[in-house]
């Protein structure tokens, strides 16, 4: 349960709130996630916290909460051909620009990603999904879409264990990397693949 969220401060302002966060950048394999929620002034849901925080269970069912109860909502899915080409940095912020700029509100709350570009009043907000309701919202139905994106994956590639590690590079990863070889669901920028592939050329 988070304490006093910053999106009231906002709200006490009659501003509309979006908050936004991101699923994904780590990992060596399959896409990035981002989410953006917009929830009525005053709403409140003392389930809602940081992804990180709860447990699988728990996020499923307070995505279809979300979904349900938001004002506005968008996630994108960002392929890994795109992080590869872009960063993964710049992968990030131009799909949480691409959300901002969609949503009908007042100011934009990010979590730890500047927005200078964009056309409304901005905060990035370090640790935001542990600070703010709507950013923690977004952290969950970012974090729940790729979940079951990478469960889809281990049913396609089961020697992977997609499933367990989400593309993170576990010890478990990486052995099944050195052993099947690397997948088009790989990000080829990312050092281990990077290193895969260059030992694959000698």
């Amino acid at each position: 349960m988070l304490d006093r969220p910053i999106d009231f401060d906002h709200w006490d302002l009659h501003q509309d709130v979006l908050g936004i966060d991101e699923a994904g950048r780590g990992p060596i394999a399959g896409p990035l996630v981002v989410a953006g929620v917009c929830f009525e002034k005053g709403f409140t849901n003392e389930m809602i916290d940081d992804s990180k925080k709860l447990t699988e269970k728990k996020r499923e069912a307070l995505f279809s909460l979300i979904t349900n109860e938001a004002l506005w909502y968008q996630i994108l899915v960002i392929e890994e051909k795109i992080i590869d080409k872009k960063n993964i940095y710049r992968t990030t912020q131009e799909a949480m620009l691409e959300i901002a700029h969609n949503a009908p509100v007042d100011i934009v709350l990010s979590d730890a990603m500047p927005l200078p570009s964009l056309d409304k009043k901005w905060e990035s907000v370090i640790k935001g999904d542990q600070k703010s309701l709507s950013i923690a919202a977004a952290s969950i139905l970012a974090k729940v879409t790729r979940d079951r994106y990478m469960k889809k994956l281990d049913e396609l590639y089961p020697m992977y264990g997609f499933s367990k590690h989400k593309g993170y590079p576990t010890k478990a990863h990486i052995e099944a990397l050195n052993t099947y070889g690397v997948l088009d669901c790989h990000r080829r920028s990312y050092g281990p693949v990077q290193k895969m592939l260059e030992i694959k050329l000698f």
